[in-house]
């Protein structure tokens, strides 16, 4: 092999090489990105992931909903009209946020399993909802028929 075909070869490898590197890390950060949506039927049924963050959907309680007295944290439960899972999040609630609506909360399962949320967001007016809880609903209740 010549010297010029040596050179070549390396550069041909470390260039590979790189190319494979780089596609690692950026699946590597995807996948630490990602995240999946979960209906409370599926968190009572433990198909939720404990150890990383998702989004949890349905419809808040009527009556469900705790306010800690001088404090800005709140505690409500959160159905698919199947089953129920019990939402705490501490910080300022969207102003269209309120019972028997639609939202979506980011955040984690307890040990206890509630859910703690980071960030709830609220179905902007009466006419949507997000197509998550859509189909969550949908869902839950062609299961009760069956």
């Amino acid at each position: 092999m010549t010297p010029k075909r040596k050179q070549r070869l390396i550069i041909v490898g470390v260039v590979v090489a790189g190319v494979g590197i780089a596609t690692t890390l950026a699946l590597t950060a995807f996948n630490q990105n990602l995240m999946f949506f979960f209906a409370p039927s599926e968190v009572a049924a433990g198909e939720a992931p404990r150890e990383r963050a998702f989004r949890l959907g349905g419809m808040v309680v009527a009556g469900s909903v705790r306010r800690d007295a001088g404090s800005i944290d709140v505690q409500f439960d959160l159905t698919d009209y199947k089953d129920t899972v019990t939402v705490r999040y501490s910080g300022i609630l969207p102003d269209l946020f309120r019972e028997g609506q639609g939202i979506v909360s980011r955040g984690r399962l307890s040990t206890d399993g509630i859910f703690i949320a980071d960030e709830v967001l609220a179905k902007h007016d009466e006419n949507y909802m997000p197509p998550e809880v859509a189909d969550a609903l949908q869902n839950a209740a062609n299961s009760e028929t069956q």
